[in-house]
């Protein structure tokens, strides 16, 4: 059994996926935060804080630097966090005269929130195509069964005829509706974390102001100030949205599944899932699954507002609990728009079963 099954050998294929949890690996946390040293090494030495030769010998050591995991994660068991042991590494790395100018004013939240952001920016853009082109199935399964009947059915029992162009449009407006709030929340989420030991940039005095828009735009993120440190509304607010995702995509696959009730037969699904016992069923395992990553997003959001709570200047606790639930929560979002796809690209016949 393993920890964390969205990458395990049993459950990954089913519950992972690839495309997103790439950019929550350690190769990729640490290429972000070689990003942002260089990065501020750059900018720094543009308004005279460090020598430029520094800068450049900063940059040159990034492209051969290959920190050892383990020790890196034996860093994190003495500091709670890697950056330390991380930093240090890199100094030693770029070696003498320069080592000394890696990290100059800056924080180790700095380089880890910096590196989320930068990581987040190819999820979203994940998030954002899949989105469209679960809109765009969704306009397909109209235009090929949208005017077969059903039988709406309200708390579980028949009501009135319906149309499935009625079912589908009513799954169409939140996934329509999740893709203009993601476009409204990005300029919130990707924003460059520069505050220094705590929150003030003080060891730069006047050139950290300076040197925050430098980096900024260098790395192609938002602002910095209001310094973020201890203000995660919008990391919470992007897991709301990770939860509202599978949550309306959830609502899909609990429809497809009481759709495909044997007893029902409103939509036929190919490759559906079999059964060691009973040769006859097909089981929609896909629209099970969406079900159930709209449960699991929908508990862990609840930890995500307790990391709201970040007390004094820094917290040790509430940020430790970000990174053990925001992952979890966008892998299970990536599965969950991957799933959606595949199920609608295997539906064959959406209709009442007597045409």
């Amino acid at each position: 059994m393993s920890y964390t099954p969205f990458n395990a050998p049993l459950l990954g294929p089913l519950l992972g996926d690839k495309e997103v949890i790439q950019h929550f690996s350690v190769a990729a946390d640490i290429a972000a935060m070689l990003r942002f040293e260089v990065a501020l090494a750059q900018a720094e030495a543009a308004e005279g804080l460090i020598p430029a030769d520094a800068a450049d010998a900063i940059a040159n050591a990034a492209e051969t630097f290959e920190p050892p995991p383990p020790l890196l994660g034996q860093g994190a068991a003495t500091d709670g966090l890697v950056v330390p042991t991380f930093v240090k590494m890199l100094r030693d790395h770029v070696g003498e005269p320069h080592g000394e100018h890696v990290h100059f004013g800056t924080t180790s939240q700095d380089a880890i929130d910096t590196s989320l952001s930068l990581r987040l920016i190819p999820v979203v853009e994940i998030y954002a195509g899949r989105l469209n082109d679960i809109n765009e199935r969704l306009d397909g399964l109209i235009a090929r069964f949208g005017e077969n009947g059903l039988m709406g059915q309200t708390r579980m029992q028949a009501a009135l005829p319906i149309t499935v162009a009625d079912r589908v449009r009513a799954w169409q407006s939140p996934v329509q509706g999740q893709g203009a709030r993601l476009v409204e929340l990005v300029p919130r989420l990707f924003r460059l974390q520069f505050a220094g030991a705590v929150g003030t940039r003080d060891k730069l005095g006047d050139a950290g102001d300076r040197v925050a828009v430098r980096l900024a735009e260098t790395l192609g993120l938002g602002p910095a100030d209001p310094p973020w440190q201890t203000d995660r509304s919008a990391i919470a607010e992007f897991a709301s949205w990770l939860s509202l995702v599978t949550g309306s995509l959830g609502k899909i696959g609990q429809d497809i599944a009481l759709m495909a009730q044997s007893d029902r037969r409103e939509i036929d699904i190919a490759g559906a899932g079999g059964s060691s016992a009973m040769p006859h069923k097909r089981n929609p395992v896909k629209a099970e699954t969406l079900v159930t990553l709209a449960q699991f997003n929908a508990t862990l959001v609840s930890g995500m507002h307790q990391a709201l709570v970040h007390e004094q200047e820094r917290s040790g606790v509430a940020w430790t609990l970000e990174w053990m639930i925001l992952p979890q929560m966008a892998a299970a979002t990536g599965a969950s728009l991957r799933l959606t796809i595949e199920l609608l690209d295997s539906v064959e016949r959406v209709g009442a079963a007597d045409g």
